[in-house]
């Protein structure tokens, strides 16, 4: 089972985004971090499950309507490279 690895850019992502939604649901925030945190984890035992990603040798894992992580995996690492809300331009 391949190691998992977060970018600092990926967890800065994270803790902006529930930041933000701490701001008016402090409970929806910490559903929302068990969410993609638990998605991601499920990452190691099956990282080719999630679409082809925009950028050229990365997945996309959507962990809610608005979320998606943006992934790379090799045979030892999967690693989370970023956390974006879906209205925000990637690449």
């Amino acid at each position: 089972m391949p190691n998992l690895e977060w970018r600092p850019a990926a967890r800065a992502d994270l803790w902006d985004i529930i930041d933000y939604i701490a701001e008016d649901n402090p409970d929806a925030a910490l559903a929302m971090l068990d969410q993609i945190e638990a998605k991601v984890a499920l990452l190691q035992g099956n990282p080719k499950l999630y679409k082809v990603g925009r950028v050229k040798g990365t997945r996309e894992l959507v962990v809610h309507p608005s979320y998606v992580v943006v992934y790379a995996e090799t045979v030892t690492t999967v690693t989370v490279l970023r956390v974006l809300h879906t209205a925000r331009r990637w690449p």
